[in-house]
């Protein structure tokens, strides 16, 4: 399968590869692709995990599943990339089919060589 994360890459040769481990996240906007990917595939442990430590004690798995698997994910655009900010729209239909835009300016930080998704800020 095409990667959802918007790449044009085989899954198994991208986010896959963050996802498991194998490839690091080297920006904040490759963990965001790689975070998209996650709700796609219903990833639940790589999303909890790619929380920053500062903030993951606030998550919950069962709230994260439940958003992930509710939703079909449909596409993600980055719309501006810094260091350490991603503003993206994520398209998505809910659960009773109506396309949905999530559109959100995320914070990162990098941590012993690992990139966080720390929060964000929905923008209308």
């Amino acid at each position: 399968m095409t990667c959802p994360c918007g790449s044009e890459k085989d899954f198994e040769h991208c986010c896959a590869l963050i996802h498991s481990g194998q490839q690091k996240a080297s920006t904040a906007e490759l963990l965001m692709r790689a975070r998209y990917s996650a709700f796609v595939v219903a990833n639940i442990d790589f999303l909890y995990n790619s929380f920053h430590p500062s903030t993951r004690r606030f998550q919950n798995k069962q709230d994260i599943k439940s958003w992930a698997t509710a939703n079909s994910w449909m596409a993600l655009e980055i719309v501006k990339s810094t260091q350490q900010t991603v503003e993206f729209k994520a398209q998505y239909k809910d659960e009773d089919g109506v396309l949905q835009i999530h559109h959100e300016k995320s914070n990162f930080k990098e941590l012993q060589g690992n990139w966080y998704y720390v929060d964000g800020r929905l923008i209308n």
